[in-house]
């Protein structure tokens, strides 16, 4: 059994005409707390999980360490759970994915961290009064479906992955959460400035890419499961071509080199809703992709980062897609 933690309500009575329980029976939900997330505190937490007692038979269970989130959503999963609702970060949404993947159980989503890139794609909102209004909303119209899942080295990711300068600027920021909670998206600003002029104009590690036939020199690349790439605040950020989540392929991107002159066009283009990143000379985009493989080109070890979390650094990242693999709720 899961080692659930029920709320108790508040002992004020409810106002006679408040109709909280529904004619059907209520959907189990399991809602999976990242205590550690940007955004979450006990306060919160507490609030959230009494609305949505009014709805849902409700269990809440808060994550312990790396990794705890897959095995809380393989036993939901097994113990039949309606629905598992990943309250944290992109980190924590992805643990839960990777967890349920295959399973009939669907995955939803609450926001407690910085970017909440999948919540956004599903629909949900990302201010959290709002996002639970939304998710008491959903047991009245409760439609269920399936999303693609990407792959990397086995490990599933629900939007995006990438080598190189992105994960070089993800794996700065993880490293301090401090600044990562305060400062939020001028702190990746700033990760990615420094990590650009330390690392990338000089000699960046090479990687090469072999997908569709070609094979492509450079010293970034990225894999989209879903449009965008991430957000900067609530500015999305499109480095491939747009794809969806229900394509049944991912979307690729190869960045060839890092001048001072370059970048600055490439960040507006991956910012702007006129022009597209891939369009750019330095940049090749490579759509409607199966399978990719990335190897480092030098010998040196290529930074990996999976939904906007560092996972470790590789020789080689070989991707694939998992067509429907994940159930959602949104």
């Amino acid at each position: 059994m899961i080692a659930s933690q029920r709320e108790l309500q508040p002992p004020q009575e409810l106002p006679d005409d408040f109709d909280a329980l529904s004619s059907s029976p209520k959907k189990r939900m399991l809602i999976i707390v990242n205590p550690y997330a940007t955004t979450v505190s006990d306060r919160l937490r507490h609030l959230v999980v009494y609305a949505l007692q009014g709805r849902y038979e409700l269990d809440a269970v808060d994550t312990q360490a790396r990794g705890h989130a897959i095995e809380i959503c393989k036993e939901a999963a097994h113990e039949g759970y309606d629905v598992v609702v990943a309250f944290g970060g992109d980190g924590t949404v992805n643990e839960a994915a990777n967890g349920l993947a295959g399973s009939s159980t669907p995955l939803s989503c609450l926001p407690g961290g910085s970017a909440n890139v999948f919540g956004k794609m599903l629909g949900i909102p990302g201010e959290l009064v709002e996002a639970t209004e939304h998710l008491l909303a959903m047991a009245d119209d409760w439609r269920p479906r399936s999303v693609d899942l990407g792959v990397v080295n086995g490990r599933c990711f629900t939007f995006a992955s990438g080598l190189g300068l992105d994960a070089s600027v993800v794996r700065r920021v993880d490293s301090n959460p401090r600044l990562k909670a305060r400062y939020g998206p001028w702190f990746f600003t700033w990760a990615a400035i420094s990590s650009l002029i330390r690392r990338y104009l000089v000699n960046p590690p090479r990687l090469t890419v072999e997908a569709a036939g070609q094979r492509l020199d450079g010293v970034t690349a990225v894999v989209q499961n879903g449009s965008p790439f991430t957000y900067f605040q609530n500015r999305p950020i499109e480095l491939t071509r747009p794809t969806t989540l229900d394509s049944g392929t991912l979307a690729g991107a190869v960045l060839h080199r890092v001048t001072p002159a370059a970048m600055p066009l490439v960040a507006w283009r991956a910012l702007s809703s006129r022009a597209e990143a891939v369009d750019h000379r330095q940049i090749t985009g490579i759509d409607e992709l199966r399978e990719m493989t990335v190897k480092s080109s030098d010998g040196r070890a290529l930074p990996l980062q999976v939904d906007g979390d560092f996972v470790g650094e590789v020789q080689e990242a070989r991707y694939s897609i998992r067509p429907r693999a994940l159930r959602v709720v949104s």
